[in-house]
């Protein structure tokens, strides 16, 4: 998400930094692995991109590492991505941490520092997002896809759910985004925000409140949401039939099913009654 729209997302949550880099100098970099020689184990650092500074042939690193659950001495390892890759690029780098975990709500800390009684050795600074401290309210009128999407990540209260999902689709219904692109926000929110019925009922009630032209959108997506969870469940079901009837038919044949229409899953449903050995499957498969 934040590689796809890395630009966006240092708009919204970094602007100082925007305001100097040049846009269209955006690299990003082979995934660094660092192997801890003292604890055996090995870390990758999540997003590393190069920028030029604007106006300027001299270039640096944004480092985005994204953290999904709470970690003692996490800002440790943030100065030893830091420090590996200075050493290794010869660059400035910009450290920015996503702490993205649901619990716990208490404010992070955004360095690392080593001091002794009479002196202070090293203080390392970062850059923090945490979304489960941001009030989703906030980025309401933000024209910006990451808004659109991390929105279903911040702070929520229970009732608030279905309000946040529509408007999340809302916001999204305003940007001028190719059908991929919209597909993976859509695809985000849905996920992070799975309402139950109740909640449907409600989010259905504020997407009627639309203009027209955004509700027309937003149904769009939700059909295509729809549309996606009924494939999945009668590939669910295919898969489990074809299992009983065929045995355990292997992970490449399963990927081939994954591929199919919704269309080529119906006609499969009505073909594998017939069939006695997975055999007849692949000849099936390769005559579509």
């Amino acid at each position: 998400m934040i590689a796809t729209f890395f630009i966006d997302f240092l708009e919204l949550f970094f602007p100082q930094v925007a305001a100097y880099l040049e846009p269209d100098s955006l690299t990003f970099l082979e995934k660094e692995i660092f192997t801890d020689v003292t604890e055996g184990e090995q870390y990758e650092a999540d997003l590393v991109a190069q920028m030029r500074f604007r106006g300027q042939d001299t270039c640096f690193l944004i480092h985005i590492e994204n953290q999904s659950y709470n970690q003692k001495d996490f800002g440790r390892r943030m100065f030893r991505y830091f420090a590996r890759l200075h050493e290794k690029y010869a660059l400035p780098v910009y450290p920015i941490a996503v702490f993205s975990f649901d619990t716990p709500r208490t404010t992070q800390t955004n360095f690392y520092r080593v001091e002794f009684p009479d002196k202070t050795v090293l203080t390392f600074d970062y850059g923090i997002v945490q979304l489960n401290q941001l009030n989703w309210r906030d980025f309401l009128q933000q024209e910006n896809p990451i808004a659109s999407a991390l929105m279903a990540k911040m702070n929520i209260a229970p009732k608030d759910r279905p309000k946040v999902k529509s408007e999340c689709l809302r916001l999204l219904a305003t940007l001028r985004l190719n059908p991929a692109k919209m597909k993976m926000i859509s695809g985000f929110v849905d996920i992070y925000l799975k309402l139950n019925l109740a909640e449907e009922e409600i989010f259905k009630a504020e997407i009627a409140k639309f203009e027209i032209v955004k509700q027309e959108v937003v149904m769009e997506i939700v059909t295509s949401w729809q549309l996606q969870g009924r494939q999945e469940g009668e590939l669910k079901v295919i898969l489990r039939m074809l299992n009983r009837k065929l045995g355990s038919i292997t992970l490449q044949l399963e990927e081939r099913i994954r591929q199919l229409s919704t269309t080529q899953l119906e006609d499969l449903t009505d073909a594998l009654f017939d069939f006695t050995c997975q055999e007849d499957l692949v000849t099936w498969l390769d005559g579509i």
